[in-house]
């Protein structure tokens, strides 16, 4: 089954604003798709420095992978995050199950 990890930096003084975004984001995606699970890790930066987020997204269950359509998907209701964002978002795709 394939995740997604998705980390970035936002500015310590923005963190409030983009966590309210990210939240509004992932509701909406979690709406649209039964059994997603999203969920936003955050690590504080020190002083000014900024803090490092991952939003990590996998499907309950057999009905769904989080395949290339849906990262699109993902990618598309994450545009407005670009303003609190200092840097690029990096998309990390791993695959869950038996390794050979």
């Amino acid at each position: 089954m394939r995740e997604l990890f998705i980390y970035y930096q936002v500015r310590g003084a923005d963190a409030a604003a983009a966590r309210e975004a990210v939240a509004a984001m992932q509701d909406e995606l979690r709406a649209s798709r039964a059994g997603l699970q999203a969920r936003l890790l955050v690590r504080c930066g020190h002083g000014d420095d900024p803090q490092t987020w991952m939003e990590t997204y996998a499907q309950a269950g057999a009905s769904h992978d989080i395949d290339t359509a849906f990262e699109a998907l993902i990618e598309a209701r994450a545009k407005p995050l670009g303003r609190f964002i200092a840097g690029a978002r990096h998309v990390e795709a791993f695959d869950a199950g038996d390794v050979d």
